[in-house]
């Protein structure tokens, strides 16, 4: 007989774990209490206008080409990808850099705008394609015991970890303008994190970026979540959609099933939870015991405002990605990082995919993207009506000011708007929209494990968990999950493993 698994939340994820199981030959029912699939990855439509709620890009794409292949599939031949060049345009006060994958592009560029710094640029590529190539096999693997911590693979990437540096010191060994430094440590944001606290090793961050590029998908990224939950029903899984799971029940330390809001009740041999990890405890942990680690001791990533705008005007000039540095970035950061205060002097990061992409707005019509980080709600809610409606101001004050949109209040014809409150509403904890942060002490064993100890049957996919938030790192949680499914069951499944090869021949190449 088939072993039954329920997957509770049907974002990243969950989509991916449910994909390898159901055609591992699994009997999969995948659990989503919204009215479609995606999580955080889900589509927001206003009127005729498609955004993407939360992740706008993907990055290190061969993992998804990975995860596809080990389903007998071909990412390419179902998800429409399309690769910027160039890829974001990075603005501070007085000067602009547009960033490319190709490293002569992109070492040109850093040439014209930053003079001097072209060669360091050569450097930091150079090193970091062998340090990517020692801490990536870190990143595939589970860390259940204290003992996995003295792994070979860990061990070996000991000297590229920089365990006492931040990734702002880090690039303080390669970079001397402070403007250019931001161009290789913003990405610390994709963990919610700041530059000058987030650990040295995430300077691969924008190495896989820079080297390996990013990708648009046509309609959003959004799009991915959908046409992977077709997948997962075409490989025999079940979806059900609006079927909220509100209590588990146990068997000893095993899940021996869960029930609905409609007190439909499931059973299953075993229970992967995607969800974010804080909300998710009551679920989990129900009254039956007390969670061995207390949430107010753990740290949490920043939070963001998000600003949507359905416009009767394309920019065709503006790029496809923006990011708008604050002005002083470092009390920006400060700010956030404080959990306290709500910064002024902001930094934006504005998406306006409808030069590329002619399916997420009527025609003549487009759509813009705005993201803010902004603390989140450890102090409690700030986001009243009025402190909502002033940032908004502040926001499109903002983006006037440093982009060609001089019109852009005269052509706004649909709105939404998501703050930190809304993100806690939608059961992200304190609306820390990147989880827990990925501070060392947070991390492989000492962050919640991919097998959730204390159970015989529990699983954990998403950012809350091994190996952390993002994308990439969030498919990668599911296929670890789904690997120890099959070997409680005595299967030890070789993993389809493009990454090797390629991380190895562009090392070679440094």
């Amino acid at each position: 007989m088939r072993k039954k698994i329920i997957i509770v939340g049907a974002g990243p994820g969950g989509l991916v774990s449910g994909m390898l199981l159901a055609h591992r030959g699994y009997q999969v029912t995948l659990l989503e209490k919204g009215a479609t699939v995606g999580g955080r990855n889900a589509p927001l439509v206003a009127g005729d206008y498609r955004f993407d709620t939360g992740p706008t890009f993907l990055h290190q794409k061969f993992t998804l080409d990975e995860i596809f292949a080990e389903i007998g599939r071909k990412a390419d031949e179902h998800i429409p990808f399309q690769k910027l060049d160039p890829m974001t345009k990075l603005t501070w006060e007085g000067v602009s850099l547009e960033t490319s994958s190709d490293r002569e592009k992109m070492a040109a560029a850093i040439e014209k705008a930053f003079p001097g710094e072209a060669e360091n640029y050569r450097r930091f590529m150079r090193d970091h394609a062998h340090k990517l190539q020692a801490i990536f096999p870190c990143l595939l693997k589970p860390y259940h015991q204290l003992s996995s911590l003295f792994a070979s693979h860990l061990l070996k990437a000991l000297p590229h970890v920089a365990t006492n540096k931040t990734v702002m010191d880090v690039l303080d060994g390669y970079f001397d303008d402070e403007r250019l430094k931001l161009a290789f440590t913003f990405q610390a944001k994709y963990l919610g994190m700041s530059p000058w606290n987030c650990p040295g090793l995430f300077s691969i961050l924008s190495y896989i970026e820079y080297e390996y590029g990013i990708y648009h998908v046509e309609g959003g990224l959004s799009k991915m979540s959908e046409i992977m939950a077709d997948i997962f029903q075409e490989e025999g899984g079940q979806l059900m959609l609006e079927s909220e799971v509100t209590s588990f029940q146990y068997q000893g330390d095993r899940v021996s099933g869960v029930v609905l809001a409609d007190g439909q009740v499931l059973s299953c041999d075993d229970l992967i939870v995607n969800a974010d990890y804080a909300h998710a405890r009551s679920l989990i942990f129900g009254e039956r015991k007390t969670e061995p680690e207390t949430l107010a001791k753990k740290k949490f990533s920043c939070s963001t405002y998000m600003l949507y705008l359905g416009l009767d005007k394309i920019y065709q000039e503006e790029p496809h990605h923006h990011i708008i540095f604050a002005d002083n970035y470092a009390q920006n950061v400060a700010d956030i990082q404080s959990e306290k205060t709500i910064s002024d002097d902001m930094s934006i990061y504005v998406r306006n995919s409808s030069i590329n992409d002619k399916t997420v707005a009527p025609e003549g019509h487009s759509q813009l993207y705005f993201l803010v980080p902004t603390i989140n709600n450890r102090e409690g809610d700030q986001w009243t009506e009025e402190m909502r409606e002033q940032y908004r101001e502040k926001v499109l004050d903002r983006v006037i000011a440093k982009t060609g949109m001089k019109d852009l209040r005269e052509h706004i014809v649909e709105e939404r708007c998501i703050t930190p409150t809304d993100w806690e509403s939608a059961d992200i904890f304190l609306g820390a929209t990147f989880n827990l942060a990925h501070t060392l002490d947070q991390m492989l064993y000492l962050r919640p494990r991919n097998k959730l100890q204390g159970f015989e049957n529990i699983y954990l996919v998403g950012g809350g968990t091994h190996p952390g938030s993002g994308l990439p790192t969030i498919f990668e949680s599911a296929r670890i999950s789904a690997n120890l499914i099959d070997e409680a069951y005595g299967t030890k499944r070789d993993r389809i493993d493009f990454a090797s090869e390629l991380l190895a021949a562009t090392s070679a190449r440094a």
